[in-house]
């Protein structure tokens, strides 16, 4: 059997670095579009190199990717690249519509010019729901987003669906739920609260500032999420899949499981500052996978304490080494 291709958008960053490993395993040729800057970011992919082929490319620019897609001809196409951080999205939310919800637009068109018999993955995001209009969520709960992410994602999700009923292509978005690991970016709420444990343990800081610590997510792991992702690529028909644990969780527990790792009180180096207080909170996130479980055979694998105490592990050993 031929060697199945599959392209990337957004290998760089957290998701992307765990597709690449998990497509790997399964014998995938990889290839990942990453954009053009003066300051590269490969760490998340750095023990990939060798072994996946990187392509300048931007989802903002349509000739770019279709020739992308003429070059390296894919199976698969997951487009995970997206300005993806809810508080950017409300300092910069022209250049979020442009990249998380025109830039879908622009791939899909890419695809059923260059490459229709692709398969095509879209990173929907819980976000979409926002204000919750029905606890938990499903495929059917409708969208009211509260944040211009969430607006983006939701074009994004919706010209899916209608690029897979107008033109008849293989195209499913996942809509998943808050997942993290070791490889989550700072500015995101749990590595910001793992990280700084590590350098408040370390004696190189005193105070954590929070914003609302009563907010509720559902959080997973990203490598167990990937796998969804993929799974749902194999399908015989496109749908939609929520991935998500079907479990709630505090920031404050959050909070709570990360100083309980290293041995210390967390009410004594946490304060409330306002500024990381969002224009409009999202409260109350929990997402019903059973539909992935019965058609896709998916369920999360690590807990929300497990997810947490590895990642402030993971952190405490790149403080000590000096790295962020």
């Amino acid at each position: 059997m031929a060697t199945k291709r599959a392209l990337i958008t957004g290998i760089t960053g957290q998701d992307g670095s765990y597709l690449a490993e998990l497509l790997l395993s399964k014998g995938y040729e990889v290839h990942g579009m990453v954009r053009r800057s003066s300051e590269e970011k490969f760490e998340r992919i750095q023990h990939l190199h060798g072994k996946i082929q990187l392509h300048q490319g931007d989802l903002l620019d349509q000739f770019s990717l279709a020739a992308l897609l003429n070059l390296t001809k894919p199976d698969e196409v997951y487009n995970l690249a997206a300005q993806s951080f809810v508080p950017t999205s409300w300092n910069q939310p022209v250049l979020t519509g442009e990249f998380t919800a025109l830039g879908v637009t622009k791939m899909l068109e890419a695809i059923r010019h260059t490459r229709p018999e692709a398969r095509f993955y879209q990173a929907s995001s819980s976000e979409m729901f926002g204000k919750v209009l029905e606890v938990p969520q499903t495929e059917d709960t409708p969208f009211y987003p509260r944040s211009p992410y969430g607006v983006a994602k939701a074009y994004g999700h919706h010209i899916t669906v209608n690029y897979r009923e107008s033109f008849n292509l293989f195209a499913v978005s996942g809509i998943l739920f808050n997942h993290e690991s070791p490889r989550r970016g700072l500015e995101f709420v749990t590595r910001k609260v793992t990280y700084n444990v590590a350098r408040i343990k370390l004696g190189l800081q005193e105070k954590l500032p929070m914003g609302n610590l009563d907010a509720k997510r559902d959080w997973g792991f990203a490598g167990d999420y990937v796998d969804a992702m993929w799974r749902m690529l194999q399908q015989p028909q496109a749908e939609d899949y929520v991935v998500a644990t079907n479990e709630t969780h505090t920031v404050r527990e959050l909070v709570e499981i990360a100083f309980a790792r290293v041995g210390l009180d967390w009410e004594k180096h946490v304060f409330i500052d306002p500024a990381f207080v969002r224009p409009a909170e999202v409260d109350l996130l929990i997402g019903d996978p059973a539909k992935a479980k019965t058609k896709l055979g998916w369920e999360p694998k690590v807990r929300f304490k497990e997810l947490v105490e590895m990642m402030v592990d993971a952190d405490l050993e790149r403080v000590k080494a000096g790295q962020r």
